[in-house]
């Protein structure tokens, strides 16, 4: 049987799991399930990685019609180390809300079952409406669990999050359409390099680039973020963090190289907007009130420090987008770890606000020591992931040694000290400061090891990313050489009838 034909199995699996949670009557069956299955997740995830790291890039057409016109799965090493990752954050978020009894609320794993669904879709098509289509398959249920409990505060802020997902998708489709109308197809692999000497396939790509980056939350259109995932339950929110952006960020990743091929052109717009992103998401989260918030603008503040490696792939792109990707690992493990965190201690005290908070060094030392060290690594000092990947982005940037470069360091170091900033004052308000038993708090009252514990594996991944460091580098190596064959990469989507839009100036291959 050729490997190829499973890869739609990875949607079909957390698909079916979600419908037959909807069915189970028992809690605890459905609490299993939805954990089982992200875990299971992580296991094909590595398995297909070393597969498309021996074999090269693989790709199943739905129904096996021709390239071009069926749909299509593929995976290369790429798509596999990003199956990985969000399938850990998964595990951890879907481990603490049944560990604070969220999934009460019936349908709550089948949603977030559902939720796996899409991103695996979104991660695996090779087709930029068959993308439309899962970013819709995540966001549906994302709706749901956004306004699960039915507060005013969590309605709120899933009003904010539909209308702006609504429009981005309304953009991202209408889009798509402009493209499949001026270059006559929506295949990835059919429109290698179109971009290239040709205004109209330029415009229309941008467009889709435009809708892409409101769902990352890139400068300026970031503010939905912070004022939305903080209004849903830490889970839920731990949930979209190493998701709903991640997503949009591999696809940014995925069009910039297969239909812009890497084009020059756009390196100083990329970096104007990363640059800008990187300061503002740096310093607005001193202005905010709670844990989650000054959180969400570390969500924001990671966002350019990946996106802005797409303009220093001129003298070695295979080093610069694995340092990006490297960025993209640790950031997904860490603000996971912090969100998380941050949970236990709401669920536990009852509010995330700064000023309702003080003494929890003293109180909890277990959860200060998970918390300080989920800030050490978002600020990126050692021993955690956070200072490879800083280090490795710097290295990569200074590698091309031009004007842009020493902009994009200094950003890079003026946005860390905001993020420092940041996190001190959260220190310094939360676990810093008088006992909470002035505040009437019960002296018995403390944080449970059990929900700490999915915080707590994310920091000691963080922690194994960096003494592992050099095996994790070559796997984004590996990734990222995955990514950049583009040769490779539509061989096995259109085979060898299909004909892709010809570019006068792309060159194909490596």
């Amino acid at each position: 049987m050729a490997v190829d034909v499973l890869l739609p199995i990875f949607v079909a699996v957390p698909l079916a799991a979600s419908a037959i949670a909807v069915l189970l009557p028992w809690r605890v069956a459905r609490d299993i399930l939805h954990i089982a299955i992200p875990l299971l997740g992580v296991f094909a995830g590595i398995w297909l990685f070393a597969y498309t790291s021996t074999h090269g890039t693989i790709a199943h057409s739905i129904g096996l019609y021709v390239g071009g016109v069926a749909i299509p799965f593929v995976a290369d090493a790429f798509s596999a180390i990003m199956i990985i990752t969000t399938s850990i954050v998964a595990v951890a978020a879907n481990w603490f809300a049944t560990v604070v009894g969220e999934t009460r609320a019936r349908f709550y794993p089948a949603l977030t079952l559902m939720l796996i669904t899409g991103v695996n879709g979104a991660l695996l098509t090779a087709d930029l409406f068959n993308f439309f289509v899962f970013i819709e398959v995540m966001l549906l249920p994302s709706y749901g669990l956004m306004a699960m409990t039915g507060t005013w505060a969590r309605l709120a802020s899933g009003r904010i999050f539909v209308l702006v997902n609504l429009s981005a998708s309304t953009l991202l489709v209408a889009a798509v359409s402009i493209v499949y109308g001026v270059l006559g197809a929506v295949n990835i692999a059919s429109l290698q390099g179109v971009v290239a000497g040709n205004p109209l396939a330029a415009t229309a790509m941008g467009i889709v680039v435009i809708a892409i980056a409101v769902k990352a939350g890139v400068f300026p259109v970031h503010t939905w973020l912070p004022r939305t995932y903080p209004g849903t339950s830490a889970a839920v929110m731990g949930l979209f963090s190493g998701m709903h952006t991640k997503v949009a960020v591999y696809m940014l990743y995925r069009i910039y190289v297969h239909i812009f091929a890497l084009d020059p052109t756009w390196n100083w717009l990329i970096i104007a907007f990363m640059v800008v992103s990187m300061i503002v998401g740096g310093f607005a989260g001193l202005g905010e009130n709670s844990i989650r918030r000054v959180l969400a603008y570390q969500m924001v503040n990671g966002m350019p420090f990946i996106l802005v490696m797409l303009a220093f792939t001129s003298d070695d792109p295979q080093r610069a987008l694995a340092a990006g990707l490297f960025y993209t690992l640790h950031h997904m493990i860490t603000v996971g770890a912090l969100i998380l965190a941050s949970g236990a201690i709401e669920e536990t005290y009852g509010t995330g606000l700064l000023s309702k908070l003080s003494g929890l060094a003293r109180r909890d030392p277990l959860v200060a020591a998970v918390f300080a060290t989920g800030a050490f690594s978002v600020v990126g000092f050692p021993p955690f992931s956070g200072m490879w990947g800083k280090v490795l982005l710097i290295f990569e940037v200074a590698r091309v040694g031009n004007v842009a470069a020493w902009i994009v360091i200094a950003a890079i170091i003026i946005a860390s000290v905001g993020a420092l900033l940041s996190m001190i004052r959260v220190w310094r308000q939360v676990f810093w400061g008088g006992s909470m038993n002035q505040k009437g708090v019960s002296p018995q009252l403390r944080i449970s090891f059990t929900k700490l514990a999915p915080a707590a594996t994310l920091m000691v991944l963080s922690v194994a990313m960096f003494l592992f460091a050099g095996p994790l580098i070559d796997a984004t190596l590996t990734a990222t050489a995955g990514l950049l064959d583009t040769g490779d990469y539509q061989q096995a989507v259109l085979g060898d009838d299909a004909v892709a839009v010809p570019s006068p100036n792309y060159q194909g291959g490596k």
